[in-house]
């Protein structure tokens, strides 16, 4: 089995996790209400509620 012969330095540990970071939320306009949301998520203004041209949540009155 293969084994490390020397620690790996707190720089070069870095260098590598320099790629893992989180990414931010991927966002598309509603058609409808024009609000900025999730892509393959119902519409999550109160007065909108779409989804793919159509209305799945009742707007709150």
């Amino acid at each position: 089995m293969a084994v490390p012969k020397r620690k790996h330095s707190n720089s070069r540990s870095g260098k590598r996790r320099s790629h893992d970071q989180l990414k931010g939320r991927q966002l598309q306009l509603c058609p409808k209400c024009g609000e900025p949301k999730p892509s393959h998520v119902v519409c999550p203004n109160e007065h909108c509620g779409h989804y793919m041209g159509r209305q799945m949540v009742q707007a709150a009155s």
